[in-house]
């Protein structure tokens, strides 16, 4: 049987960074099928364009992962491929969480024929089978005998093998403007293609933020896999770049990547043991990086950015969230002492929380200039389906848009909250946004980093350029070049620091603390709508316009 898996868009924001479900049930599927992955982010094809290409490569069932900010395009999708006779099964936490709405029994249209709920790595192989026999029953879940949701082990996680998979369109190399790809060039930075790739070492979080679906979705026992299986994956990924004389980046997506310390230094000292650094990003909350041990590993062995949810400033914001670990006095101090390392912070924040008031953004933004230079990304306060929040707000009656994800609309909020209005709170975020990477901004920004490497600034650079664009249009060539003009004091003078490189280093040779400062920072992407209680950066719409270009698969058949 043929086999698609397809990742939706959202029609809104873009992604540059693959989904790792589709390529771990890839993994997971039996001997004698052919799986075929496409994802909308970057196949942006119409329902019609994907109809023809489920008809032309005779698929016999497609599978569909969503988040609750994709479902609305998820069931378009569904719909359309049903309508053929090809059978959909549909999973990811959206469904886990409202099965019924995607099997039609609360009073809807059916999008699906079966949902997969929770994890499905134990209950994968048993669709396939049902699929290929014709008899698709309406629910698939991993439970016990009393109907309790079990979590799989990750004790024999299998192997993902990206050697043998085409990842040619997440190659964002390609989609940088000429000017960035000479000025990388100049750097000493000559790759043929860079990568961004998701791995993920453990599974689950205890700390149940208000907000959080990661604990309803993977619970709040932590499972990690073995070390010795993410390095192994960490020196493929290494090999297959030097082989096609590019970078590969790697991005940890697990929600807590350090929620424990002991095991996650362990990690990464049989990383720097084994030779298996690259550039890598996670996810890691403020709390447990007060450790000086555990930032300097995570610089060693590669480590360039942390995603980090800070959330609020405001101390009374965290608690009413069921997040009062986060200590706002600490953010600085734990950020300065990071960018002593060498790494950096993503750090995201939410408006529309009880205890804001007008002025929230002037307020944070002044916190925010006070930190080492870092990419802020800004969101509302979303009540997603089955959270802790999403319960509250409806008791109270407060819930304006109670389906606000089969209308998405991005930085639009969907209750009402108490000290500040709704249309206050979205004004908020397009300051903070306006603010955190106008053009004086992100000169500032260079300004405080010039004194470290090229390669690294040039990054930080284009990483800016790329985050504005989680707010700001920024999907066709006009956008872009509105957005570089805007900048060009920023770019001309790293193109000048680039080309009196290149001629020192036609002059006298590279020195070796050049040739080691060229492994510069990456570009970071993510997994759920999870520490940040809005959905997670790595939706930018950063995208290159031929990121659309027909007729060509993401993914490789088996």
């Amino acid at each position: 049987m043929k086999i698609l898996l397809y990742n939706p868009d959202n029609e809104v924001t873009n992604n540059f960074m693959p989904h790792l479900w589709m390529f771990l049930l890839q993994s997971l599927t039996p001997p004698g099928h052919s799986v075929y992955l496409v994802d909308g982010n970057a196949q942006r094809w119409s329902e019609t364009e994907l109809v023809r290409y489920v008809q032309e490569n005779g698929i016999g069932l497609v599978g569909i992962g969503a988040m609750t900010r994709m479902i609305r395009r998820a069931y378009q999708v569904a719909d359309a491929v049903r309508a053929t006779g090809v059978p959909v099964v549909m999973g990811g936490p959206h469904v886990t969480e409202l099965p019924d709405e995607a099997l039609g029994r609360d009073g809807g249209p059916r999008h699906a024929d079966a949902v997969a709920l929770g994890e499905a790595d134990r209950i994968w192989p048993a669709i396939v089978a049902d699929a290929e026999q014709g008899a698709l029953k309406d629910v698939y879940a991993d439970v016990d005998s009393s109907g309790k949701p079990l979590k799989p082990s990750l004790d024999d996680y299998p192997v993902i093998h990206w050697d043998r998979i085409d990842l040619d369109q997440f190659n964002l190399i390609r989609h940088f403007p000429v000017w960035a790809r000479r000025l990388l060039a100049h750097a000493g930075m000559t790759w043929q293609s860079f990568h961004m790739v998701p791995i993920e070492t453990g599974r689950g979080c205890p700390y149940g933020c208000e907000f959080c679906t990661v604990t309803g979705f993977f619970g709040d026992s932590i499972r990690f896999r073995s070390n010795e299986s993410v390095v192994n994956e960490l020196l493929m990924l290494k090999a297959l770049a030097r082989r096609q004389g590019g970078k590969t980046a790697v991005f940890f997506i697990d929600d807590n990547f350090a929620i424990n310390p002991k095991r996650t230094k362990s990690l990464l000292r049989e990383i720097i043991a084994r030779g298996a650094q690259v550039p890598w990003v996670a996810q890691i909350s403020m709390n447990l990086l007060r450790d000086e041990e555990l930032i300097s590993l995570i610089a060693q062995s590669g480590g360039k950015w942390i995603f980090m949810g800070l959330e609020s400033i405001d101390s009374e914001n965290l608690k009413s969230v069921r997040k009062g670990f986060n200590k706002p006095d600490e953010y600085g101090p734990i950020l300065e002492r990071l960018a002593r390392h060498g790494v950096y912070a993503i750090t995201a924040l939410i408006f529309g929380m009880d205890g804001d008031r007008p002025g929230v953004a002037q307020r944070t933004l002044e916190r925010i200039r006070s930190w080492p230079p870092g990419l802020p990304v800004f969101g509302l306060l979303t009540p997603y389906p089955a959270t802790p929040l999403y319960e509250r707000l409806a008791s109270e009656g407060r819930l304006t848009r109670p389906k606000h994800w089969l209308e998405f609309k991005p930085f639009t909020m969907g209750f009402s909250p108490l000290g500040i209005s709704a249309e206050q709170a979205e004004a908020e975020v397009r300051e903070a946004w306006e603010s955190s990477y106008s053009p004086s901004a992100n000169a500032s920004a260079m300004r405080w980093l010039e004194n470290g490497p090229l390669p690294d600034r040039i990054i930080h650079l284009l990483s800016r350029l790329a985050f504005r664009g989680i707010y700001f249009p920024q999907m066709t060539r006009g956008q872009w070049a509105k957005v570089l003009l805007q900048n060009r004091n920023s770019i001309l003078n790293m193109i000048r620091q680039a080309l009196w490189m290149r001629f020192r280093l036609q002059l006298h040779g590279p020195s070796p603390a050049a040739s080691h400062r060229a492994g510069a920072s990456c570009l970071p992407s993510d997994r759920l709508h999870t520490s940040c209680g809005h959905p997670r950066f790595r939706v930018a719409r950063v995208a290159d316009p031929r990121l659309a270009a027909r007729g060509r698969q993401i993914g490789s058949k088996m």
